[in-house]
C-alpha cells in the first residue's frame, strides 16, 4: 500500500486488503476534505498522526519497564519510566505542531516531453516563529527532497511525476508528512488540488527530413537572418551563423554579438500534418515535434497546420510553445490526461 495512506508499509498485508483499504481512505479522505484550493493552510484537523515501528517498540518498551517497576517497587525504575513517557508524549505533540498552519501553495510545472518527468513545484511558507524540521512532500511513487524551514521562510519542494503519453498529466493528490523528533511519530496531511501539467509529444528518433525552405525576397525586417542592410548588434543566441558574429565589438568588449540585417531574403517552412509521411497519428505528431524543435534551434521560421488549427511563419518561444501545445492537445478532451 501507498505510504501515504498506511503508516506500516511493511507489515506484510496481502496486496488485495491493502488496496480494497487504499481506495476507502482515498473516499473517504476527498469526501471529508473536498477539493482544496491552490493557496492552502494546514489546520489541525487536516493533520494526522500515528506511531511509527519505532514509535511502537518504543511504547511496548515503555510499558515492559512500567511492569517491571511495579512488580520491583522501585523508585529509580519509576523515574526512569515517567521520564521517557513523558518524552513520547511530548514528541506526538511536537510530531503534530510541526505541520499545524503551514501554507501550501501551487508554484507551476514546466511542459515536458513524453517519457520525462513533470516536475511539480509546491511552495510551502512557515508563518510561524517556531522553526520546522523534516518536512516532506510525497505521492504514491515519488517524494520530495527533506528540508527544514526557518520561522518566515519559503521554500519550493519539487515533486516529479513520470510521463509516457502526451496530453495532460494530473497531480490530483499528494502528500505532506514529518517524522520530526526522534521518529516516534508520523505525522502527515493529504491535499486535492487537482493540479496537471502538460506533456509533448516524445520527438522522433528518425524523424525524415522536413519539407523544402521557401524563400521570401526583401519583404519584412528579420531579426535573425539575411545578409542586405546591417540594422544593428543584438545578443548571441545559440545556433546564429559564425559568419554573423561581431567579432571586433567580441575583441573590444569580450561580449559575444550578433550582427542585425533588414529588408533582407527570408527563409521559412511550413510543417502540414496532412502531408507528414506516416499513416499513424501518434507517430505523424512526434514527427513535426522533431521537426518544430530543429527549426526552433536554428532560429528559423516555420508554420504549422493541423486540422483545427494553423499557425503562421514565425519563430520565438511564443512560436515553440503555442505548436507544441497544439499538438500535444491533439484529438484529446480537456480532460483526457
Amino acid at each position: 500500500m501507498s505510504s501515504i495512506l498506511w503508516p506500516f508499509p511493511k507489515l506484510g498485508i496481502k496486496p488485495a486488503l491493502t488496496n480494497a483499504a487504499n481506495r476507502r481512505v482515498r473516499q473517504w479522505a476527498r469526501k471529508r476534505q473536498g477539493i482544496d484550493s491552490t493557496v492552502t493552510r494546514l489546520r489541525p484537523g487536516r493533520v494526522y498522526i500515528l506511531p511509527t515501528g519505532v514509535g511502537l517498540v518504543f511504547g511496548l518498551m515503555v510499558f515492559a519497564m512500567l511492569l517491571g517497576s511495579m512488580n520491583y517497587n522501585n523508585n529509580l525504575s519509576f523515574v526512569l519510566t515517567f521520564i521517557l513517557a513523558g518524552i513520547g508524549f511530548v514528541a506526538m505533540h511536537q510530531c503534530q505542531r510541526n505541520l499545524v498552519g503551514l501554507e501550501l501553495s501551487f508554484a507551476g510545472v514546466e511542459p515536458v516531453f513524453a517519457g520525462q518527468a513533470a516536475q511539480f513545484r509546491v511552495a510551502i511558507t512557515n508563518h510561524s516563529k517556531n522553526a520546522r524540521h523534516g518536512i516532506r512532500l510525497y505521492t504514491d511513487d515519488n517524494i520530495s527532497e527533506l528540508q527544514d524551514l526557518m520561522p518566515g521562510e519559503s521554500k519550493v519542494f519539487v515533486l516529479a511525476v513520470m510521463t509516457d503519453k502526451r496530453g495532460r498529466i494530473p497531480l490530483q493528490r499528494f502528500g505532506i508528512r514529518t517524522l520530526f523528533p526522534f521518529e516516534l511519530f508520523r505525522s502527515w496531511a493529504w491535499l486535492h488540488m487537482n493540479l496537471s501539467g502538460l506533456v509533448y509529444p516524445h520527438p522522433a528518433d528518425h524523424a525524415p527530413p522536413p519539407p523544402p525552405t521557401e524563400t521570401a525576397h526583401g519583404h519584412r525586417q528579420h531579426d535573425a537572418r539575411g545578409e542586405e542592410d546591417f540594422a544593428g548588434l543584438r545578443k548571441f543566441n545559440v545556433g546564429d551563423s559564425p559568419r554573423h558574429v561581431a567579432w571586433k565589438a567580441y575583441a573590444r568588449s569580450g561580449q559575444l554579438l550578433s550582427k542585425q540585417f533588414s529588408g533582407a531574403d527570408t527563409s521559412s517552412q511550413w510543417f502540414d500534418f496532412s502531408t507528414v509521411p506516416s499513416d499513424d497519428v501518434e507517430q505523424r505528431l512526434s514527427i513535426l515535434t522533431s521537426w518544430i524543435i530543429n527549426a526552433d534551434r536554428t532560429r528559423e521560421d516555420y508554420g504549422l497546420r493541423i486540422p483545427g488549427a494553423e499557425f503562421p511563419p514565425s519563430h520565438g518561444d511564443t512560436q515553440r510553445r503555442q505548436c507544441l501545445e497544439t499538438l500535444a492537445l491533439f484529438g484529446l478532451d480537456d480532460t483526457d490526461g
